[in-house]
C-alpha cells in the first residue's frame, strides 16, 4: 500500500522523511519559489523569488506542481492555486487565484500526480482515482475529449497506486503492478504498440510486475519490480536511454542493470536514482539539466557525480532538475533564470547546487518555473 493512502491526518512531524520515499505520510511546512507568475507561489502575489517562502504556517503531506500547484494538507484535504485557464484548479471555475484554495470538502485526498499539462490527477485513499483540467486529448480518462473544472472519477476501480503525466497523456500502475496509460499517442507514449489516441485506461501488455511510473512531456519511463527500467515514446534527443534517437510505441529497457529504483522523466530528459544511491541523467542538456557539469547530449545514462547518497528526485516542466540526499538536503540544478533552483539568484546550473542549507526536506516537485516543496 503506498504511503499516501495511509492515516495522513494521524502524524504531524516536521522534519526529515525518516521513511526514504516520496510518498510522505509525514505533514511539514510548504514552501514555494520560481515564478509566481499566475500565483503559482501561492503567496498572494505574482511575484518571483529565487529562494524559499514558506506558504502560511500549516502542516501538509504531499504536493504537486505544473502551471498551477496542488497540495493535500494533514487533515486530507486538497487545495490548488495558479494557472487556472483550463479549469485545473477543481474550483467549479477558470479564475487564477494566487493563495491556496480548497477543492470541494472531502478528507480523503491521499496522492498527487506529478507532470506536465494543464490537468491534474489524484488518487483518494479508497483507491479512486479523480482527473480535471484539459481533457482535449482524452488525457483524463473519462471517455471524451471534454475539460472539467471540478474533480471527475476516472472510472469505477478502487485498486489506483501511481499514476504520472505528460503533456496529454497519462501512466498509471494499480495494487496489482498492472501497468495503464491513456490519452494522446502520436509517438506511442501510451506503450500499446501504435499511435493511436485513448480517452480511457488501457493496459499496456499484461505483466504484474510494474512498480513506479513516470511521463516526459511525450514519452514515458517505468521500473519493475525485478529492477529494470524501461522506456517508450519520443526519443529526439535521446531521453529514452536506450543508446539511439528511434521512437519506440512499445516498452524498451534500458541496458540490462536491475538495480534501478526511481525515474523522473523531463521535457526531454531524464533522472534516475539506483538502489545504491547513485544519481544517473540522460536526454536533452542545453541548460545543464542533466548536472554532468556539461551541456552535452546523452542517449544513454551517465551517472551525475560520484555520491551513493541520492534519495528522491524530480524535474520541472523547463529544463531544471531536482533532487534530495539521505540527510534531508535539497539539491538543484539546471534553468535558472526564474529563481526555481532556489539558490538566491537568476543562474543556471550544469551540476548540483545546494538548495539553502535546512536538512528537513520532505516531498517536491517542480512546476513549469517553480518548486512547491514540503520543508
Amino acid at each position: 500500500m503506498s504511503l499516501r493512502q495511509q492515516n495522513l491526518g494521524s502524524i504531524i512531524k516536521p522534519g526529515f522523511n525518516p521513511l526514504g520515499t516520496q510518498t510522505s505520510s509525514y505533514a511539514y511546512n510548504l514552501f514555494t519559489w520560481g515564478s509566481g507568475a499566475d500565483g503559482a507561489l501561492g503567496l498572494n502575489n505574482r511575484t518571483n523569488y529565487s529562494s524559499p517562502k514558506q506558504v502560511g504556517s500549516l502542516y501538509w503531506t504531499n504536493v504537486g506542481a505544473t502551471n498551477s500547484s496542488y497540495a493535500i494538507r494533514n487533515d486530507g484535504t486538497l487545495w490548488a492555486w495558479g494557472s487556472n485557464g483550463s479549469g485545473q484548479l477543481g474550483l467549479g471555475n477558470t479564475t487564477y487565484y494566487s493563495s491556496p484554495k480548497q477543492v470541494g470538502s472531502l478528507t480523503t485526498w491521499s496522492y498527487i500526480a506529478q507532470g506536465f499539462g494543464p490537468q491534474i490527477y489524484v488518487i483518494k485513499t479508497d483507491g479512486t482515482l479523480w482527473a480535471w483540467g484539459y481533457g482535449g486529448s482524452g488525457q483524463l480518462g473519462l471517455g471524451n475529449t471534454t475539460s472539467y473544472s471540478s474533480p471527475k472519477q476516472v472510472g469505477s476501480l478502487t485498486t489506483w497506486s501511481k499514476i504520472a503525466f505528460g503533456g496529454a497523456h497519462c501512466v498509471a500502475i494499480n495494487t496489482s503492478g498492472q501497468l495503464f496509460s491513456w490519452g494522446q499517442n502520436p509517438y506511442g507514449e501510451l506503450g500499446l504498440g501504435n499511435t493511436t489516441y485513448y480517452s480511457s485506461p488501457k493496459q499496456v501488455g499484461a505483466l504484474t510486475n510494474w512498480s513506479t511510473v513516470s511521463a516526459g512531456r511525450v514519452n514515458s519511463y517505468a521500473v519493475k519490480t525485478d529492477g529494470t527500467i524501461w522506456s517508450w515514446g519520443n526519443n529526439a534527443v535521446g531521453q529514452l536511454g536506450i543508446g539511439n534517437r528511434t521512437n519506440f510505441s512499445s516498452p524498451k529497457q534500458i541496458g540490462a542493470l536491475t538495480n534501478w529504483l526511481k525515474v523522473s522523466g523531463g521535457a526531454y530528459y531524464t533522472v534516475a536514482v539506483k538502489t545504491d544511491g547513485t544519481f544517473w541523467a540522460w536526454g536533452q542538456n542545453q541548460t545543464g539539466q542533466l548536472g554532468l557539469n556539461n551541456l552535452t547530449y546523452y542517449s544513454s545514462p551517465k551517472q551525475v557525480g560520484s555520491l551513493t547518497n541520492w534519495l528522491n528526485l524530480a524535474v520541472g516542466g523547463q529544463e531544471f532538475t531536482l533532487a534530495s540526499k539521505t540527510d534531508g538536503t535539497l539539491w538543484a540544478w539546471g534553468r535558472g533564470t526564474e529563481g526555481q533552483l532556489g539558490l538566491g539568484n537568476t543562474t543556471s546550473y550544469s551540476s548540483p547546487k545546494q538548495v539553502g542549507v535546512s536538512t528537513t526536506w520532505g516531498v517536491f516537485d517542480g512546476g513549469q518555473y517553480h518548486v512547491i516543496a514540503q520543508g
